[in-house]
């Protein structure tokens, strides 16, 4: 018997290909949503030798366009049913905030917070009609702690964070479920877009240059740590299935840590902590 019906959006890869896979093995119909649908080979490959296939709808989604939205609207209207939106589509812009343009930040936001929002208001009447359903947006260590060098990501996050806590509010007396996941490091490719934006804060002429070339560094020390993403599509199943999930979902290695001593330490032993790290 199926478990219901759910709907991710930027589920060529990463978190959102994992996602759907594990969500579909447990029982859901999982309408699999990604900009280019040729990108979806690959899901749809997995889950043939899964032998799932027939339940994985892949659906050409654009979050940032209004039409495509509205073709979402139509397709969820027809079903009439949504239990459970991992708004998952998105991708990391860098750089320094003097170097990145105004139009980098907005195409930040396009993406990582009006797109779930856009997204999300299509689910809501359907899960507020239903009586239930659960939204689960994916956000990032980013949006709990800040980083030199990483600001539209880090701003779009917090951003998606604080939206987030208003709408658990708003819809949890219609028995909608608002969850936030905040990975740390995992190994996706969720800088392959925002990567283009660093570079004029990674050219040598750049006032920059030293302090990225520095956090580019600590980044890659760090690669050896990352986490399997395995592990996030295994949470988001988990969530999906619960019938009272609770708001925040921190997951990774030193994420907990890190989010506990930002909110024990001074602002001041904190950035000390923080630019003293960068600069060894």
């Amino acid at each position: 018997m199926s478990k219901g019906t759910a709907v991710i959006t930027g589920a060529s890869s990463g978190f959102g290909m994992l996602a759907s896979l594990e969500l579909t093995k447990r029982g859901f119909y999982v309408i699999a949503t990604m900009r280019n649908e040729a990108k979806g080979l690959p899901l749809q490959k997995q889950a043939a030798a899964l032998g799932i296939q027939e339940n994985i709808e892949i659906f050409q989604l654009d979050v940032t366009d209004e039409a495509s939205i509205q073709s979402l609207e139509q397709r969820l209207n027809e079903i009439e049913k949504v239990d459970v939106l991992i708004n998952n589509a998105g991708y990391a812009a860098g750089g320094f905030a003097e170097e990145v343009s105004l139009d980098a930040y907005r195409q930040q936001f396009e993406t990582n917070v009006f797109g779930a929002i856009a997204v999300t208001k299509v689910v809501l009447p359907i899960m507020r009609k239903q009586g239930s359903g659960t939204i689960i947006n994916m956000s990032s260590i980013s949006g709990r702690i800040g980083f030199p060098g990483l600001s539209p990501y880090a701003a779009s996050k917090h951003a998606l964070e604080g939206w987030s806590e208003s709408l658990r509010l708003e819809v949890q007396p219609f028995g909608i479920h608002v969850v936030l996941v905040e990975p740390g490091s995992y190994r996706t490719n969720i800088w392959s877009t925002g990567k283009q934006i660093a570079k004029a804060s990674l050219d040598p002429a750049s006032p920059y240059y030293t302090y990225m070339t520095n956090i580019e560094t600590y980044l890659k020390r760090g690669q050896d740590a990352y986490g399997e993403p395995e592990e996030v599509a295994k949470k988001l199943a988990d969530i999906a299935e619960q019938q009272h999930p609770s708001f925040r979902y921190p997951i990774g290695k030193g994420v907990k840590l890190s989010i506990a001593l930002k909110s024990l330490l001074s602002w001041e032993r904190w950035e000390q902590l923080v630019l003293k790290r960068l600069n060894k």
